[in-house]
């Protein structure tokens, strides 16, 4: 395993305090046997947050509201399906978002140009072709 890819595996991982965690170790020479606690490492999958109204441990979905907001809900045995608010950290962006147009980015009025008429078919000749092609079984599958 390489560099990156433990690296990305690092990155899902959180650590819990030691009193989170117990461990059973073995009787062995030199320490004693038992249950103790330790920090160990957890994937971010395997958390839980606390349901808003229950109060109970479970999982999070995402749905879209009406307006389209999207947001996080509980979800899972003992949730109420009720939305978890974000918190202001997981609100933030790592990358801000572009805010002018990069060098590979189509101009707005080469987007916004009409070139197909769907009532006439006026604009894609090539396209119909090729799928005159396929469909008579004469084009291969790199035409597409």
């Amino acid at each position: 395993m390489g560099w990156k890819a433990a690296e990305k595996l690092i990155r899902h991982w959180k650590v819990l305090r030691g009193d989170n965690v117990k461990k059973h170790i073995k009787q062995g020479p030199g320490h004693e046997g038992g249950i103790f606690t330790v920090e160990a490492p957890f994937h971010a999958s395997n958390f839980q947050v606390l349901d808003p109204v229950t109060g109970k441990p479970c999982k999070i979905g995402v749905k879209y509201l009406e307006d389209g907001t999207k947001v996080r809900v509980s979800r899972g045995i003992g949730a109420s399906g009720s939305i978890i608010p974000r918190p202001e950290i997981l609100k933030m962006r790592t990358t801000p978002r572009p805010t002018v147009a990069g060098p590979k980015d189509t101009p707005m009025n080469l987007v916004l140009e009409k070139t197909y008429e769907p009532k006439s078919g006026k604009g894609m000749p090539e396209l119909i072709n090729i799928l005159n092609d396929v469909a008579n079984g004469l084009g291969s599958s790199t035409n597409l």
